[in-house]
């Protein structure tokens, strides 16, 4: 498929700017993928579509402050470092994105505010990458610590046009966070609830967590008009034993396998055996880029957000509920005002 195919007008004022007052609190549009109806429910409302043996599988990564704000040595320009992921633990190496890039080359120090935090640039990567090595007298665990002080939830601020706010540190988080590495937040999961999920388990449904640490390639602008050409950076991902024994029993006895988000669906596309069950991987990586057609071999069921044109999260699930079917759904979306984005309202396709 081409890129102008998933071209539509977004009006700004619906994209999402502030999560909704409640977790659980937003609209979810229903898409029957036999039946193409279309149903207008809220969030609470997920309980009604599961069951007894039916799985919801999660993305449990935990989002950092991966937003620094450091200044220039000599000059004290001030320069935005994004961490993006860590190389070497013990060199202190990381792959982080600067801005403005012209102004950093290698062997510029970069100091953060007050602190004996440190950086010194010691390779390019790409026209905004670098490397760097952070300076720091104390162990991980102290850096670590230093850098949470210091940084700013990774909202994306290039869309959603506002300053990060306190809020922001929780609610741009889902509450099974659990493994420390991405730099975006899971978003379908963020709309869960301990009292909702609560409900579903009485009910007999099981959550199974998979992890898979989002990077900023989720959301890095596709720029070939032929998809076939795109290639998408790699991200870090585990699939528990337990997770992939309550999957696979779900499929055997012909249940639900729900992907709570586009990046958990990746996730289990990325272990597939060859009896189309789900295999389980202690670490690995992915860079599996999934557009219409697509033949999926776990899931059977995908709760998303909306998202934005042209975006390859759009494609993903334009794969798997069906190109013409999802275009017509944001049409409708469109019409009916639903949330975009980030902190925006929910999909069902089941």
């Amino acid at each position: 498929m081409k890129l102008s195919e998933f071209k539509f007008d977004l009006p700004h004022s619906l994209i999402a700017m502030y999560p909704h007052e409640q977790r659980d609190g937003g609209r979810m549009m229903v898409v029957n993928r036999k039946t193409k109806q279309i149903e207008h429910k809220m969030f609470t409302d997920i309980i009604d579509y599961f069951g007894e043996g039916d799985s919801l599988v999660v993305n449990d990564t935990k989002v950092f402050p991966a937003r620094l704000y450091g200044q220039k040595e000599k000059t004290g320009a001030k320069i935005e470092v994004f961490l993006l992921r860590e190389l070497n633990r013990e060199m202190r190496l990381w792959d982080v994105l600067v801005d403005p890039a012209r102004k950093i080359r290698v062997g510029n120090k970069l100091y953060f505010g007050d602190s004996d935090l440190v950086a010194e640039v010691i390779d390019n990567t790409t026209s905004r990458g670098r490397t760097i090595r952070f300076l720091f007298d104390g162990n991980h665990e102290e850096m670590m610590k230093a850098i949470h002080e210091l940084g700013e939830t990774p909202l994306p601020i290039d869309v959603i046009k506002r300053k990060v706010t306190d809020e922001d540190r929780e609610r741009f988080q889902t509450i099974f966070a659990d493994k420390e590495g991405a730099v975006a937040a899971p978003t379908a999961g963020m709309h869960f609830t301990k009292n909702v999920m609560r409900k579903m388990e009485i009910r007999g449904v099981n959550f199974c967590p998979v992890t898979l640490h989002i990077g900023i390639g989720t959301f890095r602008q596709v720029d070939v008009e032929d998809l076939t050409k795109h290639k998408t950076d790699s991200e870090n991902f585990m699939i528990p034993d337990r997770t992939c024994d309550i999957v696979n029993a779900s499929l055997d006895a012909e249940k639900r396998v729900c992907s709570v988000g586009t990046t958990t669906l990746k996730t289990l596309e990325s272990s597939v055996s060859a009896n189309n069950r789900l295999k389980p991987v202690p670490e690995g990586w992915t860079d599996k880029f999934i557009f219409p057609p697509y033949d999926f071999k776990i899931s059977n069921s995908l709760l998303t957000n909306f998202h934005l044109p042209e975006s390859i999260l759009l494609m993903m699930t334009s794969a798997f509920g069906g190109y013409d079917l999802i275009m017509q759904a944001y049409e409708v979306a469109i019409k009916e005002k639903y949330k975009f984005f980030t902190y925006g309202d929910a999909m069902l396709i089941i």
